[in-house]
């Protein structure tokens, strides 16, 4: 009887995955449809990577957060500055329509790019846009790859602009969520769940947290495509990235005096995800040449609740580094 039990309780766990791997297989295929690329497909050396290019100027680069995609900057705010620039907007590797690189991730592989690796894709498909020594803007963990940008192409970047940006380390961990699904076993066996069955109220939360204290702008959440993070490889690129992300700054940071062409960076008082205190600030005292506005009671989505501020900081970089004449 006993071996009787175990086969059919093996059984049952094998029935149980697969029906959560075809359900999580359904709903990929549904957001892939719902949220289809809205730019170009560049082919870098095998690597498919997702470009928008819109507006005519100097060249501004915009890299996403973590659990985004470049959507996250075309829904209200990019569209402020084609009027002045050539806006270049990429999805990051294993995020939105952009391949991981090869070598990295999987359901048994916790290795994930380092923000140096990022950015040489997005470097090499700036390349291939005729992208010239371009203002590079990074959002959160997209802040990281921009530092890694300049470091790795100093003559070569006009200035950076660093939006509530990952940039110091910091004490402390992640989180349950982040150390479940950066292991292997959550890896292969609860993001699947995840995948399979995310109520709409949970996407709302995680939404409402990122924005908080302001509220999401409406329609920003269909906008986006959550669907497109609940895949299980982004979901796994996501949790590896920010993951291994900590040991990557603290090598960075010792480079940092190298980063001598204009720095505008931007960060709410209210930013409980990447603390004003922990990053920006102090990020200061790394720079040579770098400038800190910090805006009063807001978030970690300063380019939403106050696109202004963040207009204003990338005219002032541009101006700064000879893109823009002075006032």
């Amino acid at each position: 009887m006993g071996r009787k039990l175990v086969l059919v309780l093996l059984l049952i766990a094998a029935v149980t995955v697969a029906a959560v791997q075809w359900r999580a297989y359904q709903r990929e295929a549904r957001a892939r449809v719902a949220t289809p690329p809205v730019g170009q497909i560049l082919d870098i050396d095998g690597v498919k990577v997702h470009a928008q290019v819109m507006g005519e100027g100097p060249d501004l680069v915009m890299i996403h957060g973590a659990s985004g995609n470049l959507r996250d900057f075309t829904f209200s705010f990019a569209e402020r500055l084609t009027d002045r620039y050539r806006v270049v907007l990429f999805d990051r590797p294993g995020l939105g329509w952009t391949d991981r690189l090869p070598g990295y991730g999987g359901a048994w592989n916790n290795d994930a790019e380092p923000p140096q690796a990022q950015a040489e894709l997005l470097q090499n498909a700036a390349d291939a846009l005729d992208v010239k020594n371009p203002i590079v803007l990074g959002h959160s963990y997209g802040g990281a790859v921009a530092l890694a940008w300049g470091l790795s192409r100093p003559e070569d970047t006009a200035a950076l602009v660093l939006v509530s940006a990952v940039s110091e380390p910091w004490p402390g961990g992640l989180g349950w969520l982040y150390t479940v699904t950066g292991s292997t076993l959550g890896s292969a066996l609860f993001i699947p769940v995840v995948t399979a069955f995310a109520p709409k109220q949970l996407v709302t939360a995680s939404v409402d947290a990122i924005f908080a204290p302001q509220e999401a702008p409406e329609g920003y959440t269909k906008h986006i495509g959550p669907g497109l993070t609940l895949r299980r490889d982004s979901t796994r690129a996501n949790a590896q990235q920010v993951n291994s992300l900590l040991p990557r700054i603290i090598e960075m940071r010792q480079n940092y005096d190298r980063l001598t062409m204009p720095v505008e960076a931007v960060h709410g008082d209210k930013d409980n995800i990447v603390p004003l205190d922990i990053h920006s600030a102090p990020l200061m005292e790394d720079l040579a040449n770098g400038n800190l506005t910090v805006l009063e009671g807001v978030g970690h989505m300063p380019h939403h609740a106050d696109p202004q501020a963040v207009e204003d900081a990338i005219d002032r970089a541009a101006t700064r580094a000879g893109l823009r004449p002075r006032s």
